[in-house]
């Protein structure tokens, strides 16, 4: 078996440096590639530039294993394998951009040229289908002149993470997929992956088309489940009586369709469900076919935003009362809880909407505000806390579900006060004498 000890991961960005930081946590010794000076600087002081949880304190305990550098030459020359996690920015068409790989793949090509024995390169970051085989391994050849197979060795491995629990994610695989341009490869990285994960991980190995195309598909799927049980919720809260939450559990039992993401809400968002989405319909146009399902999933979960407004409208009308009157609290910015990223955020959609429509808007979020504010500027007022948040409020709004949002005290909140939950995250809970409404059914209020 090739024993790797020596790994360099190219591109420290919120996924990079996570998978730098837990591979040099379990021994190896690792490089890491960047552009950005005062990045290096943090990292090599054993400081994490990013914020996600666990970072920190493995970026400080992996300190001695651990090493950032803008030198490529060094990195490739004093490694074995190359992880490459650099930005494919969406196209106009929907489809990922190269441009960025495309630099780092020149500048590993010229270090490859010189570099005596075999180096595995690990495409990490997410590509369209056919891009390793037809340009990574094309540019990487021409430059370095040499074969791939027999001077280096070439793979796709995408990694399926969420950001916020990207470490626990990354160390406790469903499985790791695996596109592999040799037996060779694939067995490199199979053994990298037995070493690092805590859980017992299942491979999936495959050609790298096979694994280009599952990994998009999956996220694709993933969404279709999703904003199934969006499209739910909408038509349960129609019916008197029903309830999308009840239904979607008890649809979770059956093994045919399993119970994660199956949960009403608001529609998916962040920087992967949606354009991984979109690209997998732009792939398919390219071979001259069409992902009917994809572009209606992606239809669907755009409109949540507006039966979400529908909704909060029906809620407030029954006051009688002028828009500008009403006062809406809303809690969470973000996509999901424990990050910052806003990005897709539809709780933030829904913010702007109801500023749009006259309403006065404050809001709140424990890690997203600043990066909110350079979408909603000066439209809404921003308070430092829950409660702040919520003084005063008409209508509170728990737009994502932060683990300090279930900790609400009713009795300090405003008499007459509506909570209108899209996560059903205080559903039951005790001494919450208040008017309550919940995303995706119809049971009346309590």
């Amino acid at each position: 078996m090739y024993e790797t000890k020596k790994i360099s991961v190219v591109g420290l960005g919120k996924l990079g440096l996570c998978v730098a930081a837990c591979f040099a946590d379990k021994g190896y010794k690792v490089i890491g590639v960047d552009i950005d000076t005062e990045k290096i600087e943090k990292i090599n002081k054993g400081i994490s530039p990013i914020d996600e949880t666990g970072l920190s304190s493995l970026v400080k305990k992996a300190k001695k294993n651990l090493k950032a550098e803008l030198n490529y030459e060094n990195a490739i020359m004093n490694t074995d394998v190359s992880f490459i996690v650099v930005a494919t920015p969406s196209l106009a068409d929907g489809s990922f951009s190269n441009e960025y790989l495309e630099k780092t793949l020149y500048k590993i090509g010229a270090v490859l040229k010189k570099k005596k024995g075999y180096h595995l390169i690990v495409i990490t970051s997410t590509v369209m289908p056919q891009t390793t085989e037809k340009i990574v391994k094309f540019l990487l050849e021409k430059v370095s002149g040499k074969k791939c197979g027999r001077d280096f060795g070439l793979a796709y491995n995408p990694e399926f993470i969420a950001l916020g629990s990207v470490i626990h994610d990354f160390l406790n695989p469903d499985f790791v997929l695996i596109g592999e341009a040799s037996k060779k490869d694939g067995d490199i990285l199979e053994n990298i992956y037995k070493k690092t994960c805590d859980n017992k991980v299942r491979f999936a190995r495959m050609s790298l088309l096979n694994a280009e195309i599952a990994k998009i598909s999956l996220n694709c799927y993933i969404t279709t489940k999703i904003t199934f049980a969006n499209s739910l919720a909408g038509i349960c809260e129609k019916v008197k009586g029903a309830d999308s939450h009840v239904i979607t559990k008890a649809l979770g039992l059956d093994s045919r369709i399993g119970s994660k993401y199956i949960r009403p809400g608001l529609g998916y968002g962040g920087p992967c469900f949606p354009r991984d989405n979109v690209a997998f319909s732009a792939f398919a146009r390219k071979v001259e076919a069409r992902a009917k399902l994809a572009e209606m999933v992606d239809e669907v979960n755009r409109d949540q935003v507006l039966r979400i407004i529908h909704r909060i409208n029906e809620i407030l009308s029954l006051r009688g009362r002028n828009k500008k009157s009403e006062q809406i609290a809303i809690l969470g910015l973000s996509y999901k809880p424990n990050t910052p990223i806003i990005e897709d955020s539809q709780v933030l959609s829904i913010a702007q909407v109801l500023v749009s429509e006259g309403y006065r808007v404050c809001v709140y979020d424990p890690q997203a505000l600043e990066s909110a504010r350079s979408v909603l500027g000066d439209t809404v007022k921003y308070a430092k806390n829950v409660q702040e948040c919520l003084a005063g409020a008409d209508l509170g709004i728990i737009g994502v579900p932060w683990n300090e949002f279930k900790r609400i005290n009713a009795k300090k909140l405003k008499k007459g006060i509506i909570l209108f939950d899209c996560w059903r995250l205080l559903e039951g809970k005790k001494g919450l004498d208040i008017r309550y409404l919940g995303v995706g059914s119809n049971k009346g209020e309590k």
